[in-house]
């Protein structure tokens, strides 16, 4: 299967399990990889055969910026719904990282990792 990957969108958004993390608000940082044929639009060189990354990238931002979420698991199957809602692709993995979660010590980030994909109908 084909993927096509945006990595390491940054949105100003306001996630998290305390009131202070929604009320500030911290970077979090999307990478989301799409499944699909892509041989098509391979072979014709045509955008109306594949996914638009700005539509996509649109989608993620509509997402994140767009309500509170407490965990970052949460807002990952957010994104992966609006995809698999939105685009024909037959899986979706998004991970969320959150660089700035409150930690102590040093750490360069935390985040999430999911796999989602669309179910079969039944026969």
């Amino acid at each position: 299967m084909d993927k096509i990957f945006l990595e390491g969108m940054a949105f100003f958004a306001r996630h998290g399990v305390f009131p202070a993390e929604r009320e500030t608000g911290q970077r979090f940082l999307i990478d989301v990889a799409l499944y699909l044929d892509l041989s098509l639009a391979g072979r014709a060189d045509d955008l109306e055969l594949t996914i638009n990354y700005l539509d996509v990238y649109h989608k993620v931002e509509a997402v994140v910026c767009g309500r509170s979420f407490q965990l970052l698991e949460a807002l990952a199957e957010a994104v992966a719904t609006a995809i698999l809602e939105s685009f024909p692709v037959r899986q979706v993995g998004v991970r969320v990282r959150k660089p700035g979660a409150p930690l102590p010590g040093y750490f360069e980030t935390v985040g999430v990792e999911i796999l989602r994909g669309k179910s079969c109908p039944a026969k």
